[in-house]
């Protein structure tokens, strides 16, 4: 059975020169095969991990009239039965908050005040440190990837830096009797971004669908990072790094499973037209900018009227 590949961040951050390249044709080969690689000797602390998980379980744990007053807009949170697979009609069985920049050095349409929660008292100060750190994390991936595509190291910065990302998160609830029974925690979809950089979850059910058409678990390390490219990388590659399908399947539907997807985004107006290096016989996609691709996709989620 194939494997998604695993890497050692450390490798690209404190290696020579011969192994950060080793790394950037690995991170390059991985996305282009698989779509997905997973990421080892990070940055993120178990005990921030940790952490984490903790309160994502006592946000969620709150009642629903509670929860509600932070919901209404991109930011805080989105109640089930809200967002749904592209092209699918059937909501997705999970809640979730999500979070941004603090502060956006971008005069973006998409940008909005985060949402913070009164209690647990310790969920703003914990998650703007796992957005920080996964967002420092995002960087160093484009940065290493950029040579890959015959681009300078630097090329991704000024545009990832203080994008549209946001870090997803999200709880996929005991499933009810009573749901649809064509529903599942996260349909079949491609991610809207650049690159996602997904805390492994507390539970099963991550699979993407590989190039032979057969759907392959991902089973890593719950202390791993799990990467995979998106709809934008794809655009701006012509194909070359493309978005893969992916979902997440009813496993242990009985318990609660939690996942903490940062998705990096560059600023509203980066333009997604194929690269240079990728175009080869010509484009596969009319050019757009980020910000207009994404407002497309949020609506056609659900996420936005």
């Amino acid at each position: 059975m194939r494997k998604v590949p695993e890497l050692s961040l450390r490798q690209y951050k404190s290696g020579d020169h011969a192994a950060r390249a080793a790394f950037s044709r690995a991170l390059s080969e991985g996305l282009r095969d698989y779509g997905f690689v997973v990421l080892i000797d990070h940055e993120v602390s178990r005990d921030l991990l940790d952490a984490a998980y903790a309160l994502a379980a006592a946000i969620f744990a709150q009642p629903d009239a509670v929860k509600r007053r932070y919901a209404g807009g991109l930011r805080g949170y989105t109640p089930p039965g809200v967002e749904h697979a592209k092209d699918n009609p059937i909501p997705d069985l999970k809640e979730f908050w999500q979070i941004g920049h603090e502060t956006n050095a971008a005069d973006s349409a998409f940008w909005a005040p985060n949402v913070w929660p009164e209690h647990p008292a310790a969920f703003r100060a914990t998650f703007q440190a796992l957005f920080a750190v996964l967002n420092e994390t995002g960087c160093l991936l484009l940065e290493a990837l950029a040579p890959t595509l015959d681009l300078e190291p630097g090329h991704f910065e000024p545009l990832v830096r203080h994008g549209d990302s946001v870090l997803r998160v999200l709880h996929y609830p005991p499933i009810d009797s009573r749901a649809d029974p064509n529903a599942v925690r996260s349909a079949a979809h491609e991610d809207i971004n650049l690159l996602t950089i997904l805390v492994a979850a507390t539970g099963a059910g991550l699979e993407l669908l590989d190039r032979d058409n057969t759907w392959l678990p991902i089973v890593t390390d719950s202390n791993a990072l799990i990467v995979d490219s998106g709809d934008m990388m794809a655009r701006l590659t012509n194909n070359v790094i493309p978005a893969t399908t992916h979902r997440v399947v009813n496993a242990a539907a009985h318990a609660s499973r939690y996942s903490m997807p940062f998705f990096m985004h560059p600023t509203p107006d980066t333009s997604l037209a194929a690269l240079p290096s990728c175009i080869g016989a010509g484009a596969k996609h009319p050019p757009i900018t980020a910000g207009a691709f994404l407002n497309e996709r949020l609506e056609a989620i659900g996420l936005k009227g």
